[in-house]
């Protein structure tokens, strides 16, 4: 780990911390941005920390061919009124992810200058929202990074009715081309998906 500061640059991710830190300090320009997600290194700090970048291992994963959709998840798709759309509100999806309540989390790491940062990231193309519609209301939906080499790598998604995110999730990427979803760090809802651990080494190879 080391301080980062006003030079475009990081070190090598294998370098981190066991908890996979990597680096703390700089901004969240594109450029470093970009940078970053090539490097298989994401920020994830709170607001009260200074900017944090990770880069963890095991590195938590979904090959899209490996992706579970339960008989019940299938009815769902099936029967539902939902729609699910791409890109059509990104503002909205990760203004929705940052107030999620989430358990075991008192706040939230999507801080205001997380938000303008991807914004601008999504106006240059590199971030896609993913937004699931009932009634013509947003009620789920999911956020994540784009570099174009067949990684989409996930940043947060929010659910306001039962299904709402799983439908989009699972619509998204049955409908997509990607090799791997990067999902960064383990959870139980990922895991019902199929999603699973992986080496850093093998992860940093898929990049």
């Amino acid at each position: 780990m080391y301080y980062i500061g006003r030079d475009i640059k990081f070190s090598n991710p294998r370098e981190a911390s066991k908890d996979g830190l990597i680096g703390v300090g700089g901004d969240l320009s594109v450029e470093r941005l970009l940078l970053a997600y090539r490097k298989g290194i994401f920020p994830w700090f709170e607001k009260e920390q200074p900017i944090l970048w990770w880069s963890p291992d095991p590195r938590f994963v979904l090959f899209p061919e490996k992706l579970k959709v339960s008989k019940s998840m299938k009815q769902v798709l099936r029967n539902s009124d939902f729609e699910v759309t791409v890109n059509k509100d990104f503002n909205k999806v990760i203004k929705e992810c940052s107030q999620a309540n989430r358990n075991g989390q008192s706040g939230t790491w999507i801080t205001h200058d997380m938000i303008e940062a991807y914004i601008q990231f999504h106006k240059l193309g590199y971030a896609k929202s993913v937004e699931v519609w009932l009634n013509s209301e947003l009620v789920g939906g999911l956020y994540g990074v784009d570099l174009g080499n067949g990684i989409f790598c996930g940043e947060s998604m929010f659910t306001k009715v039962s299904n709402a995110s799983k439908v989009g999730f699972i619509t998204f990427f049955k409908n997509s081309d990607y090799k791997l979803i990067d999902c960064q760090v383990y959870t139980n809802h990922l895991a019902s998906l199929g999603a699973e651990d992986i080496s850093r080494n093998e992860f940093l190879k898929q990049l």
